[in-house]
């Protein structure tokens, strides 16, 4: 009780000290600090942002959930004027002053004011703090007009505002809008003034598509969306010179109907100069007379003596011998001789050229056609200029994990542009590392004992790479392209030492701005275990466990299992000599039957984990998002994928003679390889609260079920929980399968559900933080592993879902965010918890997790 007791008092002392700083420190005598806005409309408080953020004046912050003023208890803090308050202490303290002299140069002291300690600090707590909100009358009454303004916009043409000032406390005070808003106006009729005939058959081809009908509330968004609406079909029509300011609208209320407004579209001619006047004339519809596309760096100034072909009615020109095939080129420019001027299309054949990689951002320029006497037609030049033939890309990374020490590794990166003059990219990669390992073994004692080195080919079409024509399937219009990548890597002295061999080929299309579709129609991954009888060096819980099992049977088995110290030797493959043994029905060692079945599970997973691996699958994946921007924080994504493996191998295998493998399987290459299904989906939401708040949600499925020729699901394709990206009170593969506990090294199952929901608000400048609450678990399921514990047994089972909540501190360097979460356990599933709730839910037992970027 007493160590409780300490605790407390350090937390109340801790307390007094922070608290004792004053909020209105800083706030002049003759002011008030702003504590609270409030807003009723119509005898109702309004608690949305929209309204809110209306007012000129608000509040200083709090921290979340507090009601705390962090950031200005911040400011508070720092001393104003701190080198001049340092310069006025050496005038007071003059024998301090000589004694500083006489360490440092009188520079130097002078200097020590701008300090980090002394400047620094204060400069820090300045920046990151908030100053006192001082009520302000001029700010109050630009608010109420503000707020008439927003209510006007909504179709409240006769809305009145009234505030009250109260006086809460000394020098502190609350600011109430009161809001009577009346009855709204509603639409009564809308007529068009349309004055160019062309812009009139237009705006009739989709009368029906307008946001402006009658008998509804008067809303200007409806009126600035429709008049983005018409610009954007105007001039995907052919109107070149249509913009937005030339529509407007003409308001009238009516008398004799209460509430109710008549509205005119005015769309105006065309106002062009004529020598010093301007004149009015109706706008055009223009066509594409002639498409030019000029490459090399060709100057718009300087087109002559120029390279030129003709192809599809396209004019390509160059300064050189073209580099490019015709058909490259033009199948990435949808502005086609003939069709009618659309914006729509310029738009797309700017992403379809940047998205070759070839060319930096294309200039698109339109000028009138001289030679068509009616006026009416668009000659559309479009400048590229070619990016590097070849990029280098060299990167050194220093590394450090449970299992090595040490490591440095470096990769060379080159890509060739351009490869077979279609614009391909060919991408080449090497890597390689060295590392020390105080696990693995070290018998000519070097320090770099551990070596890893490989290499991959990547090569992208700009299409569809493919026997059959797809155009109809998958048009240029959706951007498609295909890659091809095979990579290669050797692993050695670490684990159980890989060879991997991996061979992609790969489509991607966008059928629009917000969905695209990614299909792997090989993606085949060999991985070869060269060190298997290293398992027990790696996976130490499952040797920590075998070992203890095979204390009760050492007198029975054979001593050349075991150490001098008596534990089971991995060296001498003692460790799986007494599985075997133990496993043996007929053996001596009268092993019990929960002993056995422990051993057994040990043994399967053994097998599981050091097994070859050959998969031979094909996989789509369906990307949904509304999000609009990288500053977006209000949308939504939607991704669902699923991948086959192994099902066209079975049916070719039917009909060859086939070896089977150690288990019964059928096998290529001597290897049995997998047959599964899997199929997950992946919904994140965003909800912007504004003032840098937002309540970003996560929700996770995922099933892989083997069948076939696979029991079991290959583990580079399996689940895991746990880490910086998922459950955050867990390490990565320390979480389930369900109630077990994690009791292995790298806890995985074919089953997963994840949950995740944070609130993140800013701390002041760069500095952002976080709540959040992760849920998660793994099961398996229709495979091999049967006990209950680690299995999904149907809806009692959602009550193995772990629960963690913590908080995070995230600095924001513009283009990357530094990440640091820290996660309590909150409820832990273990079937051997004596207390699943709050149980671990202290600072010993808590996860910090580093991370780059945000977690979803």
């Amino acid at each position: 009780m007493s160590k409780f007791s300490s605790k407390i008092a350090l937390i109340i002392l801790t307390s007094i000290s922070f608290f004792a700083c004053s909020t209105i420190k800083r706030v002049p005598q003759d002011r008030a600090l702003l504590v609270d806005n409030t807003i009723i409309e119509n005898d109702k408080k309004v608690n949305k942002e929209e309204i809110y953020q209306q007012l000129y004046q608000t509040p200083n912050s709090t921290f979340p959930f507090t009601g705390f003023h962090l950031r200005l208890h911040l400011y508070n803090l720092a001393k104003p004027n701190a080198d001049s308050l340092y310069q006025v202490w050496l005038k007071n303290n003059p024998k301090k002053e000589k004694h500083l002299s006489a360490l440092l140069s009188r520079k130097q002291v002078d200097r020590l004011g701008q300090s980090f300690m002394i400047s620094g600090i204060n400069n820090f707590l300045i920046k990151t703090g908030e100053q006192p909100v001082l009520y302000d009358t001029l700010k109050t009454n630009k608010s109420v007009a503000r707020l008439k303004n927003y209510y006007f916009n909504k179709g409240y043409f006769d809305t009145r505002v009234l505030t009250v000032l109260d006086t809460i406390s000394k020098q502190k005070v609350t600011n109430t809008y009161r809001v009577e808003t009346g009855n709204p106006y509603y639409i009564d009729s809308v007529q068009t003034n349309i004055s160019t005939k062309a812009l009139q058959e237009l705006f009739d081809q989709e009368k029906n598509k307008s946001l402006i009908k009658s008998n509804e509330v008067f809303d200007v968004k409806n009126f600035e969306n429709e008049r983005k609406r018409l610009t954007k079909q105007f001039r995907n029509k052919g109107a070149y010179y249509f913009q937005e300011l030339n529509i407007r609208y003409e308001v009238d209320t009516i008398i004799n109907k209460k509430n109710k407004a008549n509205i005119n579209l005015i769309i105006d001619p065309q106002t062009v100069k004529s020598g010093d006047t301007l004149i009015e004339k109706p706008f055009k519809l223009y066509d594409i007379s002639e498409v030019n596309i000029y490459t090399d760096n060709v100057s718009k100034n300087k087109k002559i003596d120029l390279d030129s072909i003709q192809h599809n009615n396209f004019n390509l020109y160059s300064s050189t011998k073209l580099q490019y095939k015709p058909k490259a080129l033009t199948d990435a420019v949808f502005i086609t001789k003939g069709s009618k001027f659309s914006d729509q299309k310029r738009i797309l054949t700017s992403r379809s050229i940047s998205n070759l990689r070839v060319f930096n951002y294309p200039v698109i320029e339109y000028i009138e056609d001289k030679r068509d006497t009616t006026g009416q037609s668009l000659i559309s030049n479009i400048y590229l200029t070619s990016r590097k033939k070849m990029t280098f890309n060299p990167s050194l990374d220093l590394t450090h994990s449970n299992i090595q020490d040490f490591g440095i590794g470096g990769n060379i990166g080159i890509l060739f542009r351009n490869v077979f003059k279609g614009a391909e990219i060919l991408e080449v990669g090497i890597k390689g590392s060295m590392g020390s390992s105080r696990q693995m073994n070290n018998p000519n004692n070097v320090f770099f004992n551990v070596t890893e080195y490989g290499g991959d080919v990547k090569l992208t079409f700009p299409r569809v790479f493919f026997p059959i024509n797809t155009d109809r399937l998958v048009p240029k219009t959706m951007l498609p392209t295909t890659t091809m990548s095979f990579g290669i890597s050797k692993q050695r002295n670490i684990g159980l030492d890989k060879d991997n061999f991996t061979g992609i080929i790969n489509y991607k299309w966008l059928p629009s701005q917000y969905n695209s579709f990614s299909f792997d129609l090989a993606n085949i991954q060999y991985v070869r275990n060269t060190n298997p009888s290293n398992y027990f060096s790696v996976y130490r819980s499952s040797y920590s466990r075998l070992n203890t099992i095979s204390q009760d049977y050492k007198e029975a088995a054979n001593p050349e299992y075991f150490t001098p110290e008596g534990n089971l030797s991995i060296s001498d493959n003692g460790a799986n000599r007494f599985i075997w043994d133990a496993l043996n029905p007929n053996n001596p060692m009268n092993v019990s039957e929960a002993d056995r079945n422990t051993i057994r599970s040990i043994e399967e997973r053994r097998i599981r984990l050091s097994e070859n691996n050959l998969i031979i699958s094909s996989n789509l994946v369906f990307t949904k998002t509304t999000r609009t921007a990288i500053n977006d924080n209000s949308f939504y994504t939607l991704k669902t994928k699923i991948e086959s493996a192994g099902g066209l191998m079975n049916a070719l295998m039917k009909r060859a003679s086939t070896k089977t493998g150690p288990t019964g399987k059928k096998t290529i290459l001597d290897v049995e390889f997998s047959q599964y299904v899997k199929t997950e989906i992946d919904f994140i939401k965003y909800w912007d609260l504004g003032k840098q708040r937002v309540i970003a949600m996560r929700a996770f499925g995922g099933l892989a079920i083997p069948y076939g020729n696979s029991s079991s699901i290959p583990f580079t394709r399996s689940y895991y929980s746990g880490g910086s990206n998922d459950n955050r009170g867990w390490q990565s593969y320390r979480l389930g399968p369900g109630k077990s506990g994690g009791i292995n090294d790298f806890n995985e199952a074919n089953m997963k559900l994840f949950f995740s929901t944070e609130y993140r608000f800013s701390i002041g400048g760069p500095w952002k933080g976080a709540l959040f609450i992760d849920a998660s678990n793994i099961w398996n399921v229709f495979d091999e592993v049967k006990d209950s514990n680690y299995t999904f047994n149907g809806i009692s089972s959602i009550k193995d879902i772990a629960v963690a909540s913590g908080f995070g501190i995230r600095y924001d360097f513009s283009f990357f965010v530094f990440r640091l979460d820290m996660g309590f356990k909150t409820y832990n599933p273990n079937i051997n918890a004596q207390r699943k709730w709050f149980k671990e839910f202290n600072l010993k037992e808590s996860v910090l997790n580093v991370g780059i970027n945000y977690p979803f």
